[in-house]
């Protein structure tokens, strides 16, 4: 229902152009790791995926199951809640690995949250948390990585800005781009997997900026979880 949702409203606030990888492919059981700008762009991505025959189980943070209607669509999908800072939080990657074992694609955000500030420009994915490289290693599932831009013209910053944004934009109808790059395998220990993810991901973001510039040097993984 999410997937379908998404796919009817989104072209309502901005105009969505998906491309991809002459290789890319989203075979059953591969994880989609995306960059996370906006409250927004998980709707996107969705809309997105599902241009491509692709429903994915997303992780999603824990929070959201307890919003009224967007809670119960959350649970009768099978998303994956992600609880931090709790013990619970490892039961997470079991999910999404169950998830994977039934040939399910799951979406998950490498960075772990949204980056602050109001302003609507595009930037480069931030560190990526561990859980992708825990996941992929458990699992040896394929990792498919995703760039999006414009999200944050769709929705940014807090409170009324927020909503603000959000209720122009269906007049303003921003450009949302998103770019899926070939799958790949990760290798290494936990910090060379998640630096490779993270790299993957921020060359498909470059693509879906249109820019031709290299992309920023590898960043440390830290050992932060999911």
């Amino acid at each position: 229902m999410l997937s379908r949702t998404a796919a009817a409203l989104v072209p309502f606030f901005g105009r969505l152009t998906v491309t991809l990888d002459g290789d890319a492919e989203l075979a059953p059981g591969s994880i989609v790791a995306a960059n996370h700008t906006s409250l927004s762009d998980p709707a996107i991505v969705l809309a997105a995926l599902r241009r491509q025959g692709v429903e994915p189980v997303m992780m999603a943070a824990a929070g959201l199951w307890r919003v009224p209607i967007l809670g119960r669509a959350l649970a009768r999908g099978g998303h994956v809640p992600v609880r931090r800072a709790d013990p619970r939080a490892a039961g997470c990657l079991e999910d999404a690995a169950a998830a994977l074992a039934r040939g399910r694609i799951v979406l998950i955000y490498g960075e772990g949250g949204i980056p602050d500030g109001a302003l609507a420009t595009e930037t480069p994915p931030r560190p990526f948390r561990s859980g992708l490289a825990r996941l992929a290693a458990a699992t040896g599932a394929p990792v498919v990585p995703l760039g999006q831009t414009g999200a944050r013209r769709v929705m940014s910053g807090s409170g009324p800005r927020q909503l603000a944004v959000l209720a122009t934009a269906p007049l303003r109808r921003p450009d949302l781009r998103v770019h899926i790059g070939a799958p790949v395998r990760l290798t290494g220990d936990l910090p060379t997997a998640t630096t490779q993810a993270h790299a993957a991901v921020t060359a498909a973001w470059l693509t879906a900026a249109g820019r031709s510039v290299a992309p920023p040097p590898p960043v440390a993984a830290g050992a932060a979880t999911v």
